[in-house]
């Protein structure tokens, strides 16, 4: 149950810091950062911009696999009785702190 109570909190404060960054990226009123390579692809668009459109497209993406991972998890220790965690749960359980990592330093840059 411990578990459970951690994974929930670990994919809480995963989804915080999404929010968080997301709020930072966009936050009317601070100053521009400055950049000495603002590089502009063929159609336009800045390349910065669209790499961190990608980049929280994939932060959406990882959340939402992370998510449901999260529910398979529970779902698996609510129905097991004994008091062991089983090999596919463990596996679940490294599969979410990947996915969290991966978001955490995409988050970072």
């Amino acid at each position: 149950m411990r578990t459970l109570l951690r994974l929930a909190a670990a994919v809480s404060l995963v989804l915080a810091l999404m929010a968080l960054a997301a709020a930072q990226r966009q936050a009317p009123g601070s100053p521009p950062e400055e950049r000495t390579h603002d590089v502009r692809l063929p159609n336009g668009k800045m390349q910065q911009e669209e790499i961190l459109k990608a980049d929280h497209q994939r932060d959406l993406k990882d959340a939402a696999h992370l998510v449901e991972l999260a529910g398979q998890l529970k779902q698996e220790l609510e129905k097991n009785d004994q008091h062991v965690l089983s090999l596919s749960s463990l596996k679940k359980t490294e599969e979410i702190e990947k996915l969290a990592k991966r978001i955490r330093s995409r988050l970072r840059r």
